[in-house]
């Protein structure tokens, strides 16, 4: 049992991934720091507001304070570092936060993490694991054919995956400079429970039920590798227990599909479960609409390395996983209002 500090554990796939520790008893002590930026969301984690494991800290990553008094007082054995600016279209219309928060802020985190981890001999005793969360975004755009593989040079093409292009290289040099135990995960499009209602397939399934347009970017035939993010969180405790100090492993779902036959089969699964009163199917609602500047055409990752080295492979489908997701977001629907009341207006951003 060991202690686990997490960033950004309050947004999408760290809530998920601290759920997945306390549920399964893989830490006795979870220190979560989040900023709480409009992503963030406290109810994601409301059932261990009680639980003696779990304590919330509210925090920049940017404040070397902060992260410095989390190390001295918690003493963790595990760094989980999630935190980051993290929707495309925000990052074309505010690049600087990104920058601030994705190199910056993780600048901070492997400074302040090595600094006080050495002083305190846990690299010297190999007692210490520092995990940089990343995307697959930092590889760029595919044609038809090929997969990312760890190997592949980087080439992003929004400022949101200049932003992680320039974390992992920092967190890289730390490994190679300061021989700091580092490892670097690249994970494809993650979905499932507690996706911010501004990313594709949460948007899809709460204006369906609402009965509103379902906007699709260009012609809809951008694919993408689809991970269900309980997955991803158990491809990143495996990374943790099996990986090599300083590699990278690319974390997929082996679910490539484009944007349009994803909408279509939210549409269908919903025309099962809950028809429209308008009697019509809620592929009518579908729109397609102007493309986001710099899309990229196709991500699709070789998850080999990590199933070869670390034991590890999805379980979920994208049909199970869809189905599971879909179901959530009809059984949350006040989580999802709150959101829609409070933070989320639906506008669209990152049009130049």
């Amino acid at each position: 049992m060991k202690v686990y500090f997490v960033t950004g554990g309050c947004g999408f796939i760290g809530s998920n991934y601290i759920h997945h520790l306390l549920e399964n008893n893989i830490a006795d002590t979870i220190v979560n720091l989040d900023k709480m930026t409009y992503a963030g969301n406290l109810e994601n984690l409301n059932k261990y507001e009680t639980d003696s494991r779990y304590h919330f800290v509210k925090g920049d990553i940017c404040h070397k304070e902060t992260i410095i008094s989390i190390l001295q007082k918690y003493k963790p054995d595990v760094v989980v570092h999630f935190a980051a600016e993290s929707h495309v279209d925000r990052s074309i219309d505010g690049p600087t936060e990104f920058i601030e928060t994705n190199v910056v802020g993780t600048l901070n985190m492997l400074y302040e993490s090595y600094t006080w981890a050495n002083s305190v001999a846990k690299i010297e005793e190999n007692s210490f694991r520092f995990i940089h969360v990343s995307t697959d975004e930092v590889y760029g755009s595919l044609g038809d054919t090929g997969k990312f593989l760890e190997s592949t040079p980087y080439d992003p093409s929004s400022p949101y995956s200049a932003s992680k292009a320039g974390s992992d290289h920092l967190a890289r040099a730390w490994f190679r400079t300061f021989g700091f135990p580092v490892l670097i995960t690249n994970c494809s499009n993650n979905y499932g429970p507690y996706q911010f209602p501004e990313k594709l397939i949460p948007l899809m399934i709460i204006n369906a039920l609402a009965g509103k347009p379902l906007p699709v970017y260009g012609d809809g035939l951008n694919v993408r590798d689809w991970l269900y993010v309980r997955d991803h969180c158990e491809a990143i405790q495996s990374v943790i227990e099996n990986g090599q100090l300083g590699d990278t492993y690319n974390i997929g779902g082996n679910n490539e599909i484009t944007n349009i036959e994803i909408v279509e089969t939210i549409c269908n699964i919903l025309d099962q479960e809950i028809p429209s009163d308008s009697g019509q199917s809620y592929k009518e609602l579908i729109t397609f609409v102007p493309d986001r500047p710099g899309h990229d055409f196709r991500y699709a990752i070789d998850a080999t390395k990590i199933k070869k080295k670390c034991g590890w492979a999805p379980k979920e489908n994208f049909e199970s996983g869809i189905k599971k997701t879909i179901q959530w977001y009809i059984g949350n629907q006040t989580w999802w209002k709150n959101i829609q009341e409070k933070k989320y207006r639906q506008e669209r951003l990152g049009i130049i």
